[in-house]
């Protein structure tokens, strides 16, 4: 069984509908609107701009009959991503300014406050070596949120998202198999 996701323009999965089975950088094409959806199997991030920019929400295995209001979302899911099953272990490093500067610390765990564990008031850059993993406004992996996939990222602020203006990293939490 494949991963998959099931948009539905209407609440409670009515009218038409589009099943994405992968990435999906426009849908404006096969819907005008989506205000419920069932992800079949895996885990998605939707996105409300296209070219996968702009907020983004993170999609578990289950059904979201009106996840439109439930999640404050707006009606205008754009994008969507495939995030893969990681079976092994994980690893970012995180620090404190743009470029690998400043404080540095690595992760292989959840961290619910970066103030409190390490003393830092913001990441503004890190490295992820191993695994998905999503960053978080606030602490306790609440706010706004941010998925990032193996890769370096020098500067957060600038990756093009609107999600990230004025906004500050304080927790990070790994995409662990249980959504699968």
């Amino acid at each position: 069984m494949t991963e998959g996701i099931i948009f539905y323009e209407e609440r409670n999965f009515q009218g038409r509908s589009y099943e994405c089975m992968s990435d999906c950088a426009d849908m404006s094409s096969y819907l005008s609107r989506c205000h419920s959806c069932r992800v079949e199997r895996g885990c998605f991030m939707v996105y409300d701009r296209t070219n996968f920019m702009g907020n983004q929400y993170f999609m578990r295995r289950g059904e979201y009959a009106d996840y439109m209001s439930m999640m404050g979302m707006s009606d205008c899911i754009r994008s969507c991503r495939m995030i893969p099953m990681h079976r092994g272990s994980f690893r970012m490093r995180i620090y404190e300014r743009e470029n690998f500067q400043g404080q540095m610390h690595e992760l292989m765990e959840d961290c619910d406050n970066i103030m409190d564990r390490y003393g830092m008031s913001n990441c503004m850059s890190c490295n992820v070596m191993e695994g998905q993993w999503l960053m978080y406004e606030q602490p306790h992996f609440r706010g706004r949120m941010m998925y990032m996939r193996p890769g370096e990222y020098r500067s957060l602020m600038s990756m093009g998202m609107s999600n990230m203006s004025g906004m500050r990293v304080m927790s990070m939490r790994r995409i662990m198999d249980s959504c699968y």
